[in-house]
């Protein structure tokens, strides 16, 4: 049998590790895509190429490769970074990860999908030597205790699903490192366990262990450093609200950043419910933190401008949120995250 690993097993220098190829397949758009976006975003070094299906209709501007020219560049493992409504592979997608087998790479999925379900791919990898490794998988965990832990700790809170709670954990980390900071990354999603190289994946986390898998993830430190929890989900989101408040128990957060998309009109997916203001979302957030965390406090916004029309208009948007909140508000992929940081530091400078 093919080796098929845990997200926990998931290190850079295992044997699903980098260089990648990123499989598009015929993603629709770029939010279908997001998988691989996400990687080619935060760790271009390790990206070689992309392979897109003929119906295609996005890129991520790295050079397009067949599977025989991907090895030929250096590809270990073809990352399937694609998303769909109920995470499956259809069968060309199948093929083409049969085909990657036959190539000589190693395959990693974040689909719901096992890729062991699939016979061919299973028979593929085996006559070829090579790994599967499915993000989704959780490892063993035991439920959540609620016990206070030494070190510090900051979770990404949103107004809605997919409104950048992963890019603003790991522009934090980015800039507190920068800074000379010891900080790591926590990663709760598909995207985040392929960056960061481990993680549970808390969306096929059973119910009653979501608080304990946010524990399992960032355990007692000592160092003094941060642990910058990805969040998902929002509490205001009628299909997803409890992911989100076993992530705030579990991840006994110091901090909150709270993540927001100006000018969405519904929560996503759900057109007859509307986004919740901010002010009534981070007090929200606050008091289910406080269960766990009884001294938590917010010390920044990251806004998601990407539809304002040029960067004075983000900036407005920001300074807006600013005055309705006495928090710093940045865009972290237009504008970074520094002023978060430094409101960050100020508030726990001892």
């Amino acid at each position: 049998m093919p080796s098929i690993a845990s997200p926990a097993q998931a290190a850079p220098a295992s044997r699903w590790a980098p260089p990648y190829l990123l499989y598009l397949g015929n993603a629709p758009d770029h939010l279908a895509a997001k998988t691989a976006r996400g990687l080619a975003h935060w760790r271009p070094q390790w990206c070689v190429g992309q392979f897109r299906g003929s119906d295609c209709r996005t890129t991520l501007d790295l050079p397009d490769l067949d599977f025989g020219q991907a090895v030929e560049a250096g590809a270990n493992t073809m990352i399937v970074g694609v998303a769909n409504a109920g995470g499956v592979m259809d069968a060309e997608a199948v093929e083409h990860v049969v085909q990657a087998l036959d190539a000589g790479m190693n395959i990693a999925s974040g689909l719901h999908e096992r890729l062991a379900s699939h016979p061919r791919i299973v028979a593929a990898a085996e006559r070829n030597g090579r790994f599967l490794f499915d993000a989704r998988q959780p490892p063993p965990l035991a439920v959540g205790n609620g016990r206070r832990r030494a070190g510090r700790r900051l979770l990404a809170v949103g107004t809605d699903c997919s409104v950048g709670k992963m890019y603003t954990t790991l522009a934090i980390e980015r800039e507190l490192r920068a800074r000379g900071v010891r900080a790591d990354f926590r990663a709760t999603g598909q995207t985040g366990i392929f960056i960061a190289g481990a993680g549970v994946p808390i969306d096929a986390v059973v119910a009653d262990f979501i608080s304990g898998a946010a524990e399992w993830i960032s355990p007692a430190r000592e160092d003094g450093g941060w642990d910058l929890v990805e969040g998902q989900g929002s509490l205001f989101h009628p299909s997803y609200a409890g992911v989100s408040l076993g992530l705030l128990h579990g991840a006994q957060a110091d901090a909150l950043v709270l993540c927001h998309e100006p000018g969405r009109a519904h929560m996503r997916g759900l057109p007859h419910y509307p986004v919740p203001d901010l002010v009534t979302c981070l007090e929200a957030n606050l008091q289910a933190a406080r269960l766990t965390s009884p001294e938590v406090i917010a010390v920044g916004v990251a806004a998601n401008t990407s539809r304002a029309e040029s960067a004075d208009a983000a900036a407005r948007i920001c300074a807006e949120i600013e005055d309705a909140l006495g928090l710093p508000c940045q865009d972290p992929v237009r504008m970074g995250v520094a002023r978060i940081a430094d409101r960050l530091q100020s508030c726990f400078a001892n």
